[in-house]
């Protein structure tokens, strides 16, 4: 139990620590009313009165690239949710999202000897037991990892990832940290609570916390590569599970040419059209009939390989999309691409889950003004993209929330669409779409699929009959025992809360203070001993304590503009 409480403190004590570093950082870049507007402690609160926004080069910038530079300089989990937040298009303004997309998590690589200690620890084994020859020069050093090119002692060429010694802690308390701040923007700063930070920190730290495990990336290219077990077109790099734990993950070292490098492809001989058709047919394919995609495959993370056989790296993030998901995202693009304003209005309702609420104000108006502007044009310099990160802007306006997933799936179809677009300027991705999309539609009709649609609906309404005259027992005889409750939520009164909560320590706060006055008085009057000058020390001491805390009430009232 003693244990436990050290470690609570300790643990307090770090979260403090790390909590004027981020404010401290935040109010380097110009971020003053956070200490204003949050409901932060006052041992946090008082530390940053005299910092100020002061620096000449800091003023010149933007600000987006003041916050960008933030994220920068407080390291990787903020680095990784201004990654997160660049998908957002919908949430955050354009400029924004542009800034927050040029976030890099390159930092110095840590010494060899460090690697070779985690790589020995991981694998319980000194590393001449499992590697011919561990190259001692980085071939990459990010934010999380850093990765090696080795030489396993079955003799095959590999590359080892490897985890940052302490990481995992350092990005647990600063998840921890910005759950608190979330919760504290949704619930006291105006106009945040439609954004719901609170949901998107844990969307992210769901994310992050299975990016700082190779296990789950291992398991996801094994996944991976059995869903494209037959397909000529692709090579997915093989897990060497036997040398790859938590920390440490070892698969095969892939020699090939960065489908951006154009030079080195033509080099190579190798056919840019090809390659282009080759890249969008497997994301589609990942999208439309797996619904499991790669959601991060930029061009550095996308080779080419002789054949123009396409590889992806790094498969810490990947995306989920279910079934139903899948069919109505191929609805909305059925729709774009026939230039059909009523299917498209129903698919992105649908997709928010709100086709059955009342039509929200001005949407069918935002809608048909979407259609105007970009369906009567011709289909060549559409660019799809754009198209659906414009409708999914109209679904922040109107505040209808859409699967996290949905977004991630966009920022790949993005990157993937601007990758092509350079391999091959002329390629029509909403064509190449069409068989996909015929195919999701037509999955729905198979005979085999009703079939058991129906089987599962008949299961279904038979135990829902079967136990409906119980459970209506069971309400009947919670209604008779007179144990039914009826629970009532109050929302937007967080505000009154707060003031309420606050009027009333200053009450009594005042009252303590009179009561000590009084007391002194007393003391004074009464002539109690021991005396300084004739005068009680007791009685000048609570005068002098009911000075400070008379003076400390006048500040607080001051610093928070109420008279």
């Amino acid at each position: 139990m003693l244990f436990n409480r050290f470690r609570q403190i300790g643990r307090a004590v770090e979260h403090v620590q790390r909590y004027r570093t981020i404010i401290g950082v935040f109010l380097k870049y110009g971020y003053e009313d956070l200490v204003r507007r949050l409901p932060l402690p006052s041992a946090l609160r008082w530390s940053f009165q005299r910092i100020r926004f002061q620096q000449q080069e800091i003023a010149l910038l933007t600000p987006h690239e003041r916050l960008r530079r933030a994220f920068e300089e407080l390291g990787p989990t903020f680095i990784k949710l201004g990654q997160l937040l660049s998908t957002r298009s919908h949430l955050l303004p354009k400029p924004l999202v542009d800034e927050l997309a040029k976030l890099h998590d390159q930092v110095p690589p840590i010494p060899f000897a460090e690697v070779r200690a985690a790589i020995e620890r991981e694998l319980k084994a000194p590393l001449s037991a499992n590697f011919i020859v561990v190259d001692e020069v980085p071939l990459g050093s990010a934010s999380i990892a850093q990765v090696h090119s080795a030489i396993l002692a079955a003799g095959h060429r590999v590359v080892i990832k490897v985890q940052r010694p302490d990481i995992d802690k350092i990005v647990r308390v600063d998840l921890q940290i910005m759950a608190q701040i979330a919760g504290l923007l949704e619930n006291h700063v105006e106009g945040w609570k439609v954004h719901r930070p609170t949901a998107v920190v844990a969307e992210f730290a769901k994310r992050l916390e299975e990016e700082l495990d190779f296990r789950i990336e291992a398991t996801h290219l094994e996944r991976f590569a059995h869903q494209f077990a037959n397909e000529p077109t692709l090579h997915v790099p093989q897990v060497f599970r036997e040398t790859s734990t938590q920390r440490v993950l070892t698969m095969e070292r892939i020699e090939g040419t960065k489908a951006s490098d154009m030079d080195a492809l033509e080099a190579a001989e190798l056919n840019r059209k090809e390659i282009a058709t080759r890249i969008a047919d497997l994301l589609m394919k990942q999208i439309f009939v797996h619904g499991f995609f790669h959601a991060d495959p930029h061009p550095g993370n996308i080779h080419i390989l002789p054949g123009n056989v396409i590889c992806f790296l790094d498969f810490g993030m990947m995306g989920f999309l279910d079934q139903r998901t899948r069919e109505v995202f191929a609805d909305l693009i059925t729709g774009i691409a026939v230039r059909d304003e009523a299917a498209v209005s129903h698919a992105l309702l649908k997709l928010s889950d709100a086709e059955l609420d009342p039509p929200k104000a001005g949407l069918e108006a935002d809608i048909s003004d979407f259609m105007h502007q970009n369906f009567y044009r011709p289909m060549g310099e559409m660019v799809f993209g754009k198209l659906v990160n414009h409708l999914f802007r109209l679904t922040g306006k109107h505040s209808l929330t859409m699967p996290a997933d949905l977004f991630t799936m966009m920022k790949s179809l993005s990157l993937m669409e601007n990758l092509v677009s350079r391999l091959a300027p002329s390629h029509d991705l909403i064509e190449q779409a069409k068989p996909f999309l015929r195919e999701v539609h037509i999955n729905r009709v198979r005979p085999k699929r009703l079939l058991r649609q129906l089987l599962s609906f008949g299961g279904d309404a038979s135990s829902f009959l079967k136990e409906l005259p119980m459970e209506i027992r069971r309400t009947l005889a919670t209604l008779k025992g007179g144990k039914g409750k009826i629970t009532f939520r109050h929302e937007g009164l967080e505000p009154l809360d707060n003031t309420l909560e606050r009027a009333s320590n200053r009450l009594s706060f005042a009252l303590v203070l009179a009561a000590l006055l009084i007391a002194s008085s007393l003391v004074i009057h009464a002539g109690i001993p021991p005396k300084w000058h004739e005068v009680p020390v007791l009685g000048l001491i609570g005068y002098v304590f009911s000075g400070f805390m008379g003076f400390w009430l006048l500040i607080s009232i001051i610093r928070h503009g109420r008279m």
